[in-house]
């Protein structure tokens, strides 16, 4: 077997990278810095077994998925076909899965999107792409099915299958409770896979409740399997997947039986393997001051021990009896990571005036700084480090918040509609550069996957703008200190955006040159549904690189804050902002000024909490955790990761 790192092993993530057999895992995976990287050596697996088969004159079989996960596989096989003459006349296709009843012309259907992301791009023969139809009579679904199959056996089989995993543990759409010999069919999607899918539907009353699916034999038949995982929301099933016994409630530990099969993934799909998250229960470690924090941390919290608590004998029994030889004694270790936490608490987090600063995680000057907050949505800010955002006001920097995007996608048109009619009530057609009278009768006549007007667009961004601005000025900030950006990536309309370009990259440098910040805030939270952070915080690193010869840049220091979906460990924290509960309350009202976000939120994710609970929950609770640690107790902490551009 040739793994993806003998492909091209110049760009692998190797710390902890590439695999080794351990007596927890029970599946080949490797872990990759990110899924950028990963997604090129599939593609490139993928590739040299399309150019093996054309050199044997012989037909390429692939099974292929969709979702977010093979997104960038499908990317880099287009560029290689544009750009290196990567041929697909001799690949025949079938897919996975297709939701049932679907049209092939719906936007959400798996048709449109293969077609978008891979087919219309390459030089495939039509007549060999095969996906599962959407439309077939449900007394005809049978031997539809039956025949699925065969062609598939007639084919040859499948010389490779690109699969991707959802939270249910399905692949293909084989929910738990699958069969190992189960082959295509129709199958009643999960609640959480109809949940995970909802914000594409623009809620789970929209998302259809059977699918057609591969079965579970179907895939064990490819000759060779390749699962991609990327984020933090898939690391607790990669981890039952790849360490747990084989069951049908968790249908991808079938893949366990399979002997030429590889789990592909990003560094926070793995955070919860064993010989990621606690590797000295695996073998030796190299004992970097980041891993010494994150073993005592995790040492703490499975005693139930403060760190001044900890023993010699709890430090032998749970497998760190090197860290404990290499420390001298646990009161050493203990001593030296309780200071290491200490220090990252502080109530200035601009830094404070004519004070040591050499274990603070801030500098102390220049007293006044000035200061841009990036948000990648109209709330992000708020929701994220209200808190801290308020103290930085308070404590007299020069603070900006910046919205990168509009946001606008995430207003319901019910409450478009609303606004439109107050405002055209109002004030009348004549005065508005919006015509709100077209808004109301597209809403009201809008049809299903149609995508909005630019009337409504703008409608829907206002009315984020304007939330943003009442939010903002609640705690203090003054509206010529308020930015929106509108960068064009985010401006189609739909879920699915526009890959970054330069005038995004541009537009966010000319920002920065501007205001020439002391601090930059940004969203280092990538567990958000759709990918909007990620996209925003490249274009941020994309314009500090292009910035970095500038004088000011020497001053300026990139903090990353967690946003609604998962909140930074204790051991990668670098600065723990704590809030009263006072504090906390500023926090949650101008949380509430984005009224279009609180009841009927259209990406809610799996979380059913409003977000201004998920946000008081997660910074009350890693107040807890630093109070359970023996350091000071308080109401309420938001956290930040310092990173180094």
């Amino acid at each position: 077997m040739k793994s993806a790192l003998e492909i091209r092993p110049e760009i692998s993530y190797k710390s902890p990278g590439k695999f080794e057999e351990t007596r927890f895992e029970k599946i080949h995976n490797e872990i990759f810095k990110n899924s950028a990287e990963a997604s090129i050596i599939v593609a490139q697996e993928i590739a040299q077994l399309i150019k093996s088969k054309q050199a044997k004159n012989k037909p390429c079989v692939l099974g292929l998925a969709t979702g977010s996960s093979p997104i960038k596989v499908y990317e880099e096989l287009v560029r290689m076909h544009k750009e290196e003459d990567l041929s697909f006349s001799n690949v025949i296709t079938f897919n996975l899965d297709e939701y049932y009843p679907m049209t092939k012309e719906n936007n959400q259907s798996y048709f449109h999107f293969m077609h978008q992301h891979l087919f219309n791009h390459i030089d495939i023969n039509p007549e060999n792409v095969n996906i599962p139809d959407g439309t077939v009579a449900f007394e005809n679904l049978n031997q539809y099915c039956i025949d699925y199959e065969m062609k598939i056996k007639e084919a040859g089989g499948l010389d490779f299958q690109l699969l991707g995993i959802g939270r249910t543990g399905h692949v293909g759409f084989n929910e738990p409770g699958s069969h190992i010999n189960s082959g295509t069919r129709i199958i009643t999607l999960d609640h959480i896979t109809r949940v995970d899918a909802s914000s594409d539907f623009n809620g789970i009353d929209g998302v259809p409740k059977r699918a057609i699916t591969m079965g579970v034999s179907t895939i064990l038949r490819s000759k060779r399997i390749v699962l991609m995982a990327w984020g933090q929301n898939k690391a607790d099933i990669i981890k039952r997947t790849i360490q747990g016994e084989i069951s049908s409630e968790v249908p991808a530990t079938f893949l366990q039986n399979h002997s030429n099969a590889s789990f592909i993934l990003d560094q926070s799909a793995a955070s919860e393997l064993t010989r990621y998250k606690t590797p000295w229960l695996v073998g030796e470690c190299v004992w970097t001051q980041e891993l010494k924090s994150k073993a005592i941390v995790w040492l703490c919290q499975k005693t139930n021990q403060a760190i001044l608590k900890l023993t010699d004998r709890d430090y032998n029994n749970n497998g760190m009896s090197d860290l404990l030889a290499s420390g001298g004694s646990a009161y050493d270790l203990n001593i030296n990571m309780f200071n290491v936490l200490q220090h990252t608490i502080t109530g200035w987090p601009g830094g404070k005036p004519n004070t040591d600063d050499s274990h603070r995680p801030e500098r102390a000057n220049p007293a006044k700084k000035r200061v841009i907050l990036f948000s990648p949505h109209p709330d992000d800010d708020v929701i994220s480090m209200g808190g801290t955002f308020s103290k930085l006001i308070k404590q007299g920097h020069d603070v900006h918040v910046v919205y990168q995007t509009s946001g606008n996608i995430a207003v319901t048109d019910d409450e478009a509609l609303k606004f439109a009619e107050v405002c055209n009530d109002f004030i009348g057609e004549e005065k508005s550069n919006i015509n709100f009278q077209v808004a109301i009768d597209f809403l009201n006549n809008k049809k299903e996957n149609e995508v909005d007007s630019l009337e409504v667009r703008k409608l829907k961004g206002l009315i984020r703008r304007r939330e943003s601005y009442a939010a903002v000025r609640y705690i203090g900030l003054k509206d010529e200190n308020t930015h929106f950006l509108d960068l064009p990536f985010y401006e189609t309309g739909q879920v699915k955006k526009n890959p970054i370009g330069q005038e995004d990259i541009d537009i966010v440098a000319a920002i920065i040159e501007k205001i020439k910040p002391h601090q930059i805030f940004a969203a280092g939270d990538l567990a958000d549904p759709h990918g909007t952070h990620e996209v925003c915080l490249n274009a941020i690193f994309a314009a500090l690189k292009k910035l970095k010869p500038k004088a000011f840049m020497d001053e300026c220091w990139l903090w990353l804050y967690r946003g609604a979906w998962h909140e930074w460990d204790l051991h990668e924290i670098d600065m723990a902002v704590p809030l009263s509960p006072d504090e906390v309350t500023i926090k949650r009202h101008a949380i509430l000024y984005h009224q279009s976000q609180k009841d009927r939120v259209m990406f809610q994710g799996n979380d059913s909490r409003e977000f201004w609970v998920r946000a008081e929950d997660r910074n009350k609770n890693t107040a807890k955790l630093y109070d359970d640690l023996g350091l000071a107790e308080y109401e309420a902490i938001e956290a930040f990761k310092r990173f180094d551009y």
